[in-house]
């Protein structure tokens, strides 16, 4: 019988909170009691890797990255991280309400003097509202909302980091892909040099030395080719890997696609000083530090407040055990409500130390902000520099290439005509293919070159500015849901 009315008060307890248990407020959601009865959710699901393309073009590229890339996905974790982090901030500001109750029971021996009870029960549910803390609450949801702008920064900042190596991967696949067009066209070349030779040799023209000659300048021109096909299959690999790309099982373990573009050079001009303002503006990095510089004024506003006094509210409704009564029957219901302040008058210093740090992590942002933006002027003039070093070899390698051809065609006439050796022709193949190899070089040094720049003064095409605006509006709305 005593065990059965041992769970009388915890009934109650549970008959006062069920009510609330199922209530969601705005912008919180679900109460704990209806939190804590939900499973923990399953791991998002690994995005499924499409099928390997026919044909892969570099904006395709780009979007696959964007949604694939695991340095990208990571960043966006980080941003759903802080929204998560500015609920826990915003709950300091909303009213709390518990369901809480107690009930003891002591040995008769205990309670003999006096006639006390040996039972005693309280149960209710109470509400409590911060009125005033010194300005803490508000500064440090402040402070979370202003690192939660620096979390969609980072998502820029790592985009544009990878989007940089995306672009440098497909380069390296194109300049790959092209050596070895260059490599067997320069085979080819030897091969039908070898032919000639040999028909010469027959002619009684030439001696076995030139047709010697010929075959080791054939097999020497061998082990680049075989050496530019499998860097062709490592840089396809390294193109993989920063795209994020899982697949390539079954059928697709060997495919390869056809990559679209070709390493062109197109000049481009860039002013020096309107580069330097672009990236300023438009660099995440320095947006990001900036929010968190205001992130940390707004830390030594909330450690300042513990110097101020603290105000609150409360009230509930409980029901308590009549003194001289063990029966639940008798138990009294009734409202509580009062206000709670309390002043620190003297913590050790603890509040003085806490504000030290937040002043610290503060002039810590401020030079932050400052050394990035010095190292990003530096990254501007340097890439400037170098778009500058790679125009200038793209063009003269161009020439060479014309002139290295036209030298070729003038050694095959002489040679024809007995005015040259083969030695002349072997030479001026050689020329040519490494001014061809040099041209591919000087164009994808260009390539890379420009893409730093866009990188450096923060320059974002459509794409991927639509994708980084679309999933902070995600994470956004998730951390609001």
């Amino acid at each position: 019988m005593t065990s059965h009315r041992s769970l009388v008060p915890a009934a109650v307890l549970l008959l006062l909170a069920a009510p609330l248990a199922a209530v969601e407020l705005p912008l919180v959601g679900p109460m704990a009691p209806t939190e804590a009865l939900r499973r923990e959710p399953a791991p998002p699901p690994e995005p499924e890797s499409p099928s390997v393309p026919d044909a892969l073009t570099l904006e395709q590229a780009i979007r696959f990255a964007l949604e694939n890339n695991f340095a990208i996905r990571q960043a966006r974790e980080r941003l759903r991280e802080q929204e998560g982090l500015i609920v826990e901030v915003r709950a300091e500001a909303l009213p709390s309400i518990v369901a809480s109750g107690r009930y003891s029971r002591e040995d008769p021996d205990f309670v003999t003097v006096g006639g006390r009870s040996d039972r005693d029960w309280t149960v209710g549910v109470y509400v409590r509202q911060v009125i005033y803390r010194g300005g803490g609450v508000r500064a440090a949801l402040d402070a979370a909302r202003t690192t939660r702008e620096a979390a969609v920064l980072d998502i820029q900042t790592v985009v544009d980091e990878v989007l940089l190596q995306v672009r440098t991967r497909f380069a390296d696949v194109l300049l790959a892909r092209e050596r070895i067009g260059v490599r067997e066209q320069g085979v080819e070349l030897l091969r039908e040099q070898l032919q000639t030779v040999r028909n010469r040799f027959e002619a009684g023209a030439v001696s076995q030395f030139e047709v010697l000659t010929a075959e080791v300048a054939l097999a020497n021109a061998k082990p680049p080719l075989i050496n530019a096909r499998n860097a062709y299959r490592v840089a396809i690999d390294e193109l993989r890997q920063v795209l994020g790309y899982r697949g390539g099982f079954g059928a697709d373990l060997t495919k390869v696609p056809e990559f679209d573009g070709a390493l062109v050079f197109e000049p481009q001009v860039f002013e020096l000083e309107s580069a330097l303002a672009a990236a300023r503006e438009r660099r995440p990095e320095l947006l990001r530090l900036e929010q968190l510089r205001r992130a940390r004024e707004s830390g030594v506003t909330v450690a300042r407040s513990g110097y101020l006094p603290q105000l609150s509210i409360s009230a509930g409704y409980e029901g308590r055990k009549l003194p001289g009564s063990n029966s639940f029957s008798d138990t009294r219901e009734g409202w509580t409500a009062g206000v709670e302040g309390s002043w620190a008058i003297f913590d050790g210093a603890r509040t003085r130390g806490r504000v030290a740090q937040a002043r610290a992590q503060l002039n810590q942002a401020r030079l932050g902000l400052s050394e990035q933006s010095l190292a990003i002027e530096v990254e501007v003039r340097r890439a400037i520099s170098g778009l500058l070093e790679a125009d200038e070899l793209a063009q003269a390698a161009g020439r060479v290439v014309e002139q290295a051809s036209e030298a070729l065609r003038l050694a095959d006439v002489r040679y024809r005509n007995g005015a040259a050796t083969q030695l002349d022709v072997l030479q001026a193949r050689v020329a040519l293919t490494e001014a061809q190899l040099n041209r591919l070089e000087a164009n994808y040094r260009h390539t890379v070159a420009l893409a730093a720049v866009r990188r450096a003064i923060g320059e974002s095409n459509a794409v991927e500015a639509a994708e980084v605006a679309e999933h902070a509006a995600d994470a956004e709305a998730t951390g609001d849901s």
